[in-house]
């Protein structure tokens, strides 16, 4: 509590300037699951084929809350351009025109990733493999997304920033430790990183234009944590039910 009311006692100094406040933004990615010990250990080849189902099978329930936390983000913007930027990370996970090669989206994507590591479409669509704290957290994540300000809101998002390089390594060493999953079953993680790239220019402009002063810059930095804390937590519950 001291250390935090320390960094907050210069909220009545100027804004930090665009560069410096991205910068303290992109620090928050000491905090992203990607140095979670579950996901070390997944990539690093410490999981077994049941493990990864139920990180699959968990993680599915994350995969079909995105379009709904984007849609209700999408209802709160007044401005048709913002519009027409955010809609598109809609489709990227739900999809368009048929479900056969890029049009597939994001959702159909891990389906098939599903089905790579062993599970069948319609036990993953059951969502029977859920555990009640990832659908809490999900579920509390789509709430904020409502009813925040759409600023705000798109704050949360930023956790894009640091996703590639989650995709990345997952590319990089899961042919390797689990040669077992269908390589075709990858192309989820290979899709998001152009994805994530692109969605992270809209929703750092959104950002550094809105919170334009200290103490709102320290609003933001908190939002982005709550979302890590999202992230995080939904590991945890994950690893437990691996146990």
């Amino acid at each position: 509590m001291e250390i935090a009311q320390a960094i907050r006692n210069d909220s009545h100094l100027p804004a930090w300037s665009p560069e410096a406040f991205e910068a303290q933004l992109r620090d928050k990615g000491r905090s992203y699951h990607i140095h979670h010990p579950f996901n070390v250990r997944m990539n690093s080849g410490g999981c077994t084929p049941d493990e990864i189902r139920c990180w699959v099978a968990n993680r599915f329930y994350y995969q079909i809350c995105i379009p709904r936390k984007d849609a209700v983000i999408l209802a709160n913007m007044p401005d048709r351009a913002h519009r027409r930027l955010w809609i598109e990370r809609i489709l990227d996970h739900d999809g368009h025109g048929d479900y056969e090669g890029s049009a597939a989206g994001g959702i159909e994507a891990w389906t098939r990733l599903g089905e790579a590591v062993g599970i069948s479409r319609e036990d993953l669509w059951s969502l029977q493999g859920v555990v009640p704290a990832v659908r809490f957290a999900c579920d509390a994540y789509v709430n904020f997304a409502a009813k925040a300000p759409w600023q705000e809101a798109v704050c949360s998002s930023l956790t894009e920033m640091f996703a590639p390089q989650i995709h990345k390594d997952r590319l990089a060493t899961w042919p390797t430790h689990y040669p077992w999953i269908e390589a075709s079953g990858l192309a989820y993680f290979r899709s998001r990183i152009p994805l994530a790239t692109r969605d992270v220019e809209h929703g750092l402009q959104v950002t550094l234009s809105h919170f334009n002063t200290r103490e709102a810059q320290h609003h933001a930095l908190d939002i982005l944590q709550f979302k890590l804390d999202i992230l995080w937590t939904m590991l945890d519950a994950i690893e437990k039910a691996c146990q």
